[in-house]
């Protein structure tokens, strides 16, 4: 995965700037920028999956960047590590308080930012995997950060109010959310590894296993109650997310309960 990921690295001190992407260069795709203003520009035209950007900069500094990456929907899925010469505790706490992932204090080890780095990317990977196959795990569980966690709750909302209309897609979505097609699917596949409408689906089956626990309904009519065209369908779909058909699921479910 590293090997595909794009960093977007933010420093004007060219220097150090070309220092650290020659380091990083062979594991990741490198773009640079020497202020953060330049660097929001780069951001609204490409993707990046990690920002790691110094705090002193003209024109916008780094508070001021990770601050206005952290509060736009479309950016503050991207994890932002801040290097600083400050090591004040203040100054760690105000970075944190901007939505920083990371605070690393210069003078570092080029060995320190890699770790960082991967450790970051990594996580993320891990625990989008176990909310893809685990049908009990909550959907906020996937966000690294709160603002990530309020836009997974509010995409779940919406798909929740619209379970038994087979119709609805990633467009009718994107309209509620007043955001652009393609930029709600990059959004959405970057924060849960899925398409929207992988994600719509997943949240069907989620309910599903809500439904099968409870026990008050049978197989055909959950079917039925969350816009599937069949109950072969919706069991064919069970079975391919989670590895088990809802009966399966559900015995499990039961002698679970009782052990």
């Amino acid at each position: 995965m590293n090997a595909k990921s794009n960093l977007l690295l933010v420093d004007d001190h060219t220097e150090l700037l070309e220092f650290i992407a020659d380091d990083l260069n062979e594991d990741y795709q490198i773009t640079t920028s020497s202020n953060g203003r330049e660097a929001l520009d780069l951001l609204a035209s490409e993707y990046f999956d990690l920002i790691v950007s110094d705090v002193m900069m003209p024109e916008m500094d780094g508070f001021e960047l990770c601050q206005k990456i952290k509060e736009d929907i479309a950016y503050a899925h991207i994890p932002v590590i801040l290097l600083t010469a400050k090591n004040s505790i203040e100054s760690k706490i105000q970075g944190l308080e901007f939505g920083a992932d990371a605070y690393i204090e210069k003078p570092f080890s080029p060995a320190f930012l890699r770790a960082q780095i991967a450790s970051l990317l990594k996580n993320r990977v891990k625990v989008k995997e176990f909310f893809i196959k685990n049908p009990m795990s909550q959907i906020q569980q996937i966000g690294q950060n709160q603002s990530e966690q309020e836009f997974l709750l509010r995409i779940e909302e919406i798909i929740m109010q619209h379970l038994d209309d087979p119709q609805f897609n990633v467009d009718r979505m994107a309209d509620i959310l007043c955001m652009s097609r393609p930029t709600l699917y990059r959004k959405i596949n970057v924060v849960s590894s899925l398409s929207p409408n992988e994600l719509i689906n997943l949240t069907r089956l989620r309910k599903a296993a809500e439904l099968l626990i409870q026990k008050q309904y049978k197989v055909y009519e959950i079917s039925n109650l969350l816009g599937y065209s069949s109950a072969t369908h919706f069991s064919r779909n069970f079975q391919k997310q989670f590895g088990q058909s809802p009966t399966e699921f559900q015995d499990a479910q039961t002698a679970l309960s009782k052990s």
